[in-house]
């Protein structure tokens, strides 16, 4: 089998290079994908929490309304509602905030890839700098010759 040439080696080692570079890509969009998947989902959180919130309101106010109407039992049964709506509202949107607070949108899978072929492409060239010097000086050549 005859040895391939520097250019053809060249060739292959651009068209893998191009190849690594569209995985990581690739890699990328499927983390980065993830992560706002988990966004959305504390996003809906805080939004649920917001309509819990406003139902809280309204039952809050429903109990102003039967305080007026009424002595103590029927409002009273209605702040407890309210009270209780708010609490569950305050609850969601503080869990869904403090989730969104501590969510990284930074692609460590893709990093730690990038890292790993940063130091492969340092070690092919160091290997074909290694090459290039093994006849450095010109009384190294005559000794091989």
């Amino acid at each position: 089998m005859p040895e391939k040439g520097i250019g053809e080696l060249i060739s292959e080692l651009t068209q893998e290079v191009r190849m690594l570079f569209r995985q990581e890509m690739e890699l990328f969009t499927v983390e980065m994908k993830g992560k706002v998947i988990h966004a959305a989902k504390d996003a809906v959180a805080m939004g649920l929490g917001g309509v819990l919130l406003y139902s809280g309101l309204l039952v809050l106010l429903a109990a102003v309304v039967l305080g007026l109407a009424t002595v103590m039992p029927a409002w009273g049964a209605a702040l407890l509602v309210a009270v209780a709506c708010i609490a569950s509202g305050i609850a969601l949107v503080l869990k869904g905030q403090k989730d969104l607070v501590h969510l990284k949108f930074t692609p460590e899978q893709t990093a730690e890839s990038v890292k790993e072929t940063a130091k492969w492409a340092k070690t092919l060239k160091s290997t074909s700098s290694h090459r290039r010097t093994s006849f450095g000086s010109r009384s190294d050549i005559r000794k091989a010759i």
